[in-house]
């Protein structure tokens, strides 16, 4: 009810403590996001890298066509390099050429590993800032847990505080409204048994029945009174005990007149 200060020692001034939650939560929400865009990044290097294999195993299949093509002409020349001394210079230019593609797809080969390689890198600067990331949060989420726990704890010997005080607060008021009636009955019965001395007397006995009545009912009432006393505080120490709030209300005086 009256939350108007910081809570030492975890708030150096009021609202520390909501402002470090609102940090936690704009550090998880980094957090996430750091893992989404590691993951498309995951994904999308997956893909690029698949479709660099797909292209290096053609790459290293076309190589290879071309190299028993060029081993084929080779052994074909020997064999008929008579009959095709006439086509040796067509021959050499598709030589050439079946060179000059090898040569291109060999280049090719050396840019895709590179592009590989580069992708990797890449993979590895954000496999580490995500894992420092994630370190640090959990670190974060572990002292604030900590700190929520020992709130806790000190919440709950609060309110165990509060219950004790409570409890001693009703049982006074019950001993101080006992001890009243108590004096008024003690006061009562001290006049009843002076009336019933008096009213030995056969001639006063009828003058004082009446009161003598009035007195008795009077006593009567009076302890009834302090049962009812006794008991509504009672109940309201075993509610307070059991966790209800707002019981400390005391109970409302009433004026007994005596006879």
């Amino acid at each position: 009810e009256t939350n108007t200060l910081p809570f030492h020692p975890f708030e150096m001034q009021q609202g520390d403590i909501l402002r470090m939650e609102k940090e936690h939560q704009v550090l998880k929400q980094q957090l996430q996001e750091a893992q989404e865009k590691y993951e498309q990044l995951q994904s999308r290097s997956l893909e690029e890298t698949g479709a660099l294999k797909e292209l290096l195993k053609k790459s290293v299949e076309e190589t290879e066509v071309s190299k028993n093509e060029l081993d084929w002409l080779h052994q074909d020349l020997e064999i008929k390099v008579k009959k095709w001394q006439r086509e040796k210079k067509e021959n050499q230019d598709n030589l050439k050429a079946l060179r000059n593609t090898a040569k291109k797809h060999t280049d090719t080969n050396d840019r895709y590993s590179k592009t590989i390689d580069e992708k990797e890198k890449q993979y590895n600067v954000y496999l580490n800032t995500y894992l420092e990331t994630s370190n640090k949060l959990a670190n974060d989420k572990v002292k604030l847990e900590e700190l929520i726990k020992k709130s806790e704890d000190d919440c709950q010997e609060c309110v165990k505080r509060a219950v004790k005080a409570e409890i001693s607060v009703l049982k006074n008021w019950k001993e101080t409204e006992v001890w009243k009636l108590n004096g008024i009955a003690a006061n009562a019965e001290a006049n009843l048994k002076m009336l019933k001395s008096w009213s030995c007397s056969a001639s006063a006995a009828p003058k004082l029945k009446s009161q003598v009545d009035s007195w008795e009912i009077f006593v009567l009432n009076v302890k009834k009174r302090m049962e009812k006393v006794e008991a509504e505080y009672e109940e309201k120490v075993q509610m307070v005990k059991n966790g209800v709030r707002n019981c400390l209300t005391k109970m409302e005086t009433v004026e007994l007149s005596s006879p």
